[in-house]
């Protein structure tokens, strides 16, 4: 399941939505019209590159890019990498390849010495 779901995630396009279902409705305030409900969230997501085919029902789109987190943004409230304690041994989200995004790293190697009782 984690692979598949990272495959699509890889493989995920971005879109724009074209929502003109709530302009195709005619207002009619004496006799209030009632969407039904499998109408109600209808919308036709358009590719954002033309050049790319529209998504099918099993693909996995979004609206906007995810925002870098790799420098500071206080406005986002994004804290950065920098000074972040990595470890470079690892290949996941806490190895200093993926975290130091490219910029590399200093490693340093300490002794520590502690009282058994």
């Amino acid at each position: 399941v984690g692979d598949a779901l990272k495959d699509r995630f890889d493989g995920a396009s971005r879109v724009m939505s074209n929502s003109d279902h709530e302009t195709s409705v005619q207002r009619n305030d004496a006799a209030p019209h009632r969407i039904p409900r499998k109408d109600r969230y209808r919308f036709q997501l358009r590719p954002h590159n033309p050049d790319h085919k529209s998504p099918g029902v099993k693909d996995l789109v979004y609206l906007e890019p995810s925002p870098g987190f790799c420098e500071k943004n206080p406005r986002l409230g994004i804290p950065g990498t920098h000074g972040r304690t990595c470890n470079d041994t690892s290949i996941g989200v806490d190895g200093c390849d993926l975290m130091c995004c490219g910029r590399g790293y200093r490693t340093e190697n300490m002794l520590v010495v502690e009282r058994c009782n």
